[in-house]
């Protein structure tokens, strides 16, 4: 049959399948992921649907995007297209009310203290920020280094304070900033406060950061006695009050608390185990 008789007579299946056959001769096609035995249209089809998948899956996997794909061959998928997944909003992302993790309590002349961290997430513009700067003024905290809110904008920032009865706490240590540093090995920051607000608790009670991996801190005080603070869930009627735990929200370290006997005070502590 010649190519004037396929314009003027109507073409059949066989016919079709001769010039797909013959399309198929002047191309050099790759693997195809899918049987061998498929004509070449539809061979080319299921490769264009394969390569626009894994596509797919690669900016799902690099944005976090919800994606939905058209109909795939033999399928019913959704025909809307790709879909973003919204940005969190900021009571997700603990921007005005932040993770509280307790790290340990206490009882000082019959009254309890506590040692809480706090962590706040990372205002995104300067609403966020001017909301979140006065939630924070409103407990009584003032950020490290950020005299206006826009200051705070990118950048998380967490507390650790010291609450005695029915006293409001105090931060004791605290930091602002885009990046907290990984503690590693043998690690340590600490800092040493009272345990209430008579003179003579002053310097018993340590907070301090250790790096995830430490097992056991040691607390040594002025009058040679040790504390050694260990990783520990929940809270003991009988125990010292000192422990090894990990805050929510802050992955760059754990965090211990130390408590001195009376008539004594801190002198050093390091990471043992």
């Amino acid at each position: 049959m010649t190519s004037t008789d396929r314009e003027n007579h109507e073409m059949t299946p066989s016919d079709i399948a001769f010039l797909l056959a013959d399309a198929t001769d002047e191309v050099e096609i790759g693997i195809a992921p899918v049987q061998q035995v498929m004509r070449a249209g539809r061979r080319r089809r299921a490769r264009r649907w394969a390569v626009a998948a894994v596509t797919a899956v690669v900016v799902a996997g690099a944005t976090g995007a919800a994606l939905a794909f058209p109909e795939l061959p033999g399928g019913h998928g959704n025909r809307q297209g790709y879909v973003a997944k919204p940005p969190s909003p900021p009571q997700a992302r603990h921007v005005y009310d932040p993770q509280r993790t307790e790290l340990a309590r206490g009882t000082y002349r019959g009254k309890e203290w506590h040692v809480a961290v706090q962590v706040w997430g990372a205002p995104r513009d300067e609403a966020e920020a001017d909301r979140q700067f006065d939630a924070m003024a409103a407990l009584g905290l003032e950020p490290a280094e950020a005299r206006k809110p826009a200051d705070l904008i990118g950048k998380v920032s967490f507390f650790a304070t010291r609450g005695w009865d029915d006293n409001r706490p105090q931060q004791v240590m605290f930091n602002t900033a885009k990046d907290f540093e990984d503690f590693t090995g043998t690690d340590l920051e600490a800092a040493a406060t009272r345990l209430g607000s008579g003179g003579e608790s002053s310097g018993r009670l340590v907070i301090g950061m250790v790096a995830k991996t430490a097992r056991q801190v040691t607390c040594h005080w002025k009058d040679g006695t040790v504390t050694v603070a260990e990783p520990a869930d929940g809270f003991s009627a009988h125990g010292t009050g000192s422990a090894i735990r990990p805050v929510a929200g802050f992955r760059t370290a754990n965090w211990f608390v130390c408590t001195a006997p009376a008539g004594t005070s801190y002198s050093t502590a390091e990471v043992t185990k």
